[in-house]
């Protein structure tokens, strides 16, 4: 299974960006991991969040393919322990060729995104910034990576 994190602009903190290479890197030595980044928009102050959100929307569909299994990171979305996550994973290996997970724009996604997508998870009841949720999110599918594989990255 192929699994590719698509985002909505670059990653502006050089700390986080240099953290979230890190674990793209060890990724690769368990999946085929790609990482996508949809250029900001042009313009953006010109648009509503609604337009902006439509406009983000038609150019994350475009990443994705009829047989991928979408999944939004949306804070409405469900949470899973880590050790829940990596059960998740290891059935999704089994039953998926391309995984998708999103991290949107800071409006969230268009009704469009959301009427494609197969699920929604959330990574916390708290709020993160775009940023930090990269960063957030590629630890936690190198943790359920490492937990599928019995390694000691993960203690209980």
């Amino acid at each position: 299974m192929k699994t590719v994190l698509v985002l909505v602009g670059k990653t502006v903190n050089k700390h986080i960006g240099a953290c979230v290479d890190d674990y793209v890197e060890r990724l690769g030595h368990y999946m085929p991991f790609e990482l996508v980044t949809i250029p900001e928009l042009k313009n953006n102050k010109n648009l509503s969040e609604e337009q902006q959100k439509e406009r983000e929307g038609e150019l994350i569909l475009k990443q994705v393919q009829e047989q991928d299994f979408l999944v939004l990171l949306d804070e409405h979305g469900k949470e899973l322990r880590s050790i829940e996550f990596a059960t998740w994973i290891q059935k999704k290996q089994q039953t998926v060729r391309r995984l998708i997970f999103v991290i949107g724009g800071p409006y969230g996604f268009s009704p469009a995104v959301y009427r494609r997508c197969n699920e929604q998870l959330s990574l916390s009841k708290m709020t993160f910034s775009h940023q930090m949720v990269r960063m957030i999110f590629v630890e936690q599918l190198y943790r359920a990576c490492t937990i599928i594989k019995g390694e000691p990255y993960h203690h209980e």
